[in-house]
């Protein structure tokens, strides 16, 4: 068949458009930059891609063979209160363009809405729901929850809280039931839909096996991890401390943080259906599931991850826009140094940050990842989805890779820290010689003055750091 995906960079989509390929589909891939095409899906065959931002739909003209479209855009962690319109937005210039294909169906996974209160978020995945109808092609609607697998937002958030912390004093929605999905069931059932007149004009809640409260879950991956876990819920933790409590303790973002305690006030039970019956799926358990997710770490197999989203408020445009480093109105940090191992110092340089550490004075790169925190950034505890693999779009602790060219011998980093102007960290090797260069352009007097007041540790940090990457 021929099966067009939007959200190809996502979470979600990510991992359907491989599944779809090894199952010999023709995938046309929409995507909002060229330049973020995953090295694991640009290079099969059987393959093709457009450009194109739904937001902005003016000159977009979609094949017109195409049999199933997959509409997987979601705005989870968009800053802000209009991400509802910009959802709508979005469904609706999709629909108006697939309306002039072919398609047969459209497949969209959404949000479990069985409870009477909704959060804002689940409030808008219906909107989607309803905006996406249309008399031309039949529509598939799945319907889940959380969603558990290797690089999911609930998974590495529940990692992060169960793996630091022994004792938790928590909020109270930790007593919220929920009904767990892993990520292989979801993709299962997205994949056997596409076709399938059984599902057409149909829509189905999908679920794991297990009804389980936040707290549940939490003591379940303990006990997967060999970890023993004390909680207490306490009642006096407002949705905006939640927001923060969730923000400190984890490597979400805070804008993520405060769009999860408004959905995990509301109760996430499945209605039950035949979908399983129907596509011939036997969703695995939530522990089951937990452990196939640290299979996948152990092995360095994570696909993709939801860190992979590019934070909201620092582009605002496409991220290839930023490749180009300005020489202009910037401060810059320039060093060299002669390279006796060019295949050495490349690995080094493509294993930097994450667990690996910058090399050296990793407790002042941890402290300014602290301050990030502290004032709403990212911090360092991203990390990275690959120990020793980069590829534009990929989080760097609290940077975001531009370019990743080992052939080119340069590795191209766009900070997505809080900072007063935007700032760009490059290591490229010449003829045997690192370069390396840190390009600040600052944004009115606070960014002159941010510059100063961090010129004294560059002496020592960058200068360490480059020293690290070429000496074994």
């Amino acid at each position: 068949m021929r099966i067009l995906i939007t959200g190809t960079t996502g979470y979600i989509a990510k991992r359907l458009v491989i599944k779809l390929l090894d199952g010999d589909h023709q995938v046309i891939c929409c995507v909002r930059d060229l330049q973020r095409i995953p090295d694991e899906i640009a290079s099969k065959g059987g393959i093709e891609f457009i450009k194109v931002d739904f937001l902005d739909t003016e000159d977009v003209l979609f094949p017109e063979d195409i049999d199933v479209a997959y509409y997987l855009i979601h705005s989870m962690a968009a800053a802000g209160d209009d991400f509802a319109d910009l959802e709508q937005r979005c469904a609706q210039n999709f629909k108006a363009l697939i309306a002039k294909t072919t398609c047969r169906q459209v497949i969209y996974l959404g949000g479990i809405v069985n409870d009477k209160s909704l959060s804002k978020h689940l409030k808008s995945r219906l909107a989607v729901e309803k905006a996406l109808k249309c008399d031309t092609y039949a529509s598939t609607i799945f319907r889940a929850g959380i969603i558990v697998g290797s690089g999911s937002a609930s998974f590495e958030i529940i990692r992060d809280i169960v793996e630091k912390l022994p004792v938790m004093i928590a909020p109270k929605w930790l007593n919220t039931r929920t009904q767990p999905i892993a990520i292989r069931d979801v993709l299962h059932i997205l994949e056997r839909a596409a076709g399938r007149e059984e599902v057409m004009g149909r829509s189905f809640d999908i679920c794991g096996p297990d009804i389980l409260t936040y707290k549940q879950m939490l003591y379940q991956f303990g006990e997967v991890r060999g970890l023993k876990r004390y909680i207490f819920t306490v009642p006096v933790l407002t949705p905006r401390l939640s927001s923060y409590w969730l923000y400190f303790v984890t490597s979400t973002s805070f804008s993520l943080a405060r769009a999860l305690v408004d959905s995990m006030k509301v109760e996430v039970i499945a209605s039950p259906s035949q979908i399983n019956e129907i596509l011939e799926v036997l969703p695995i358990s939530y522990k089951e599931a937990v452990r196939l997710a640290f299979q996948k770490i152990e092995q360095n197999a994570v696909i993709s991850s939801w860190k992979d989203a590019i934070s909201s408020g620092v582009f605002h445009d496409q991220l290839s826009d930023h490749i180009q480093v300005p020489s202009h109105g910037c401060f810059k940090d320039v060093r060299s140094s002669a390279v006796i191992d060019e295949t050495y110092t490349l690995e080094r340089i493509w294993s930097i940050g994450g667990k690996n550490g910058w090399y050296k004075f990793n407790l002042l790169w941890r402290i300014r990842g602290y301050l990030d925190k502290a004032f709403g950034g990212v911090g360092l505890r991203r990390g990275r989805r690959h120990d020793t693999k980069l590829e534009a779009g990929d989080p760097l602790d609290f940077w975001r890779v531009l370019l990743a060219d080992k052939k080119q011998k340069r590795l191209l980093l766009f900070a997505e820290m809080k900072l007063p102007g935007e700032a760009w960290l490059e290591f490229r090797i010449v003829k045997s010689t690192l370069f390396q260069r840190a390009v600040f352009r600052p944004k009115g007097l606070w960014g002159r003055l941010y510059w100063y007041m961090v010129l004294p540790f560059h002496a020592f940090v960058f200068r360490g750091m480059i020293n690290a990457l070429v000496r074994k």
